[in-house]
């Protein structure tokens, strides 16, 4: 078994914390966390796909180790996520390698595809939606406080900081309770709450290349100008991008690998083997 090593460089004064294994030389591949998660979600993965591969997994700024200080003023958008780890990429030195992205690490690695096409060698989608079919009901009350700013509307969403890990799942008995236990407890830190918010706001919030849902369109061209290769593997009872999120992707990407496992959100926790062996096989097919 491949040891996982942690480690952290600086980004313009943000300490990027990441989560390393496999051989220097191997074909990397980049695991992009979402909400409310950090690189602690893909510590079994790694250990999968580190005998193969590479393996680098960071925590984005405002989630997980990563330390943001205040003195920075970062701005906490999605384009200075994508920026962050644009430059992250670079300080690692990696010229060629797959990503894999799931929630928040969709918007933040399809823009790293755009900033470095020639990088990626290819993407791996787990319930990491690219387009509006792959919305849901989950975004109304989000949606509601795009529309209309207001302090109620804002607080409204807390609610949203204890979302049940378990829901979509056969056996939720499956599901440690450390996972959620400790992403609740490291977004709860003293103005967490805040950063998190204002990310909410930022992701539905249709102003043209400048949020997520505007910048679909773009990732589409780059999809069909560059032609990656694509494996959308979806827990198909996720309550917050729903399975025709996954298949609209054959829609500029024909050759695009489609599987749904019986699971929700947060599919890695009881599905990992087949998951990994998914990945497994569609890299050794596709990437170098």
């Amino acid at each position: 078994m491949a040891n996982t090593h942690i480690g952290t460089v600086d980004i313009k004064g943000v300490k990027v914390f990441y989560r390393e294994a496999g051989k220097k030389d191997a074909p990397t591949i980049l695991l992009l966390h979402g909400f409310p998660t950090s690189s602690f979600q893909y510590r079994n993965l790694i250990e999968r796909l580190a005998p193969k591969y590479r393996v680098i997994a960071p925590d984005l700024p405002g989630f997980g180790f990563t330390d943001v200080s205040s003195d920075l003023n970062y701005k906490f958008t999605f384009d200075s996520l994508a920026n962050t780890i644009i430059e992250f990429t670079k300080v690692l030195q990696l010229k060629k390698f797959a990503i894999y992205i799931f929630d928040y690490g969709a918007p933040t690695g399809l823009r790293l595809a755009l900033a470095r096409p020639e990088a990626i060698t290819a993407i791996i989608s787990q319930n990491g939606n690219a387009f509006e079919a792959g919305l849901t009901s989950f975004w109304d009350q989000i949606r509601k406080y795009w529309n209309e700013a207001s302090p109620a509307n804002r607080d409204a969403l807390k609610q949203l900081f204890s979302f049940d890990y378990t829901e979509g799942e056969a056996h939720p008995e499956l599901v440690p309770p450390e996972t959620y236990t400790l992403d609740y407890a490291l977004l709860s830190r003293p103005g967490n709450v805040e950063i998190q918010l204002d990310l909410f706001y930022d992701y539905p919030k249709r102003v043209v290349d400048r949020t997520n849902v505007a910048l679909y369109p773009k990732f589409h061209e780059y999809f069909a100008k560059h032609q990656p290769p694509v494996l959308a593997i979806w827990g198909k009872n996720d309550p917050i991008f729903s399975p025709p999120g996954a298949e609209a992707f054959k829609t500029v990407l024909p050759k695009t690998e489609v599987h749904l496992v019986d699971g929700g959100h947060f599919p890695l926790e009881t599905h990992l083997e087949e998951i990994s062996d998914k990945i497994i096989e569609f890299l050794s097919k596709n990437a170098n």
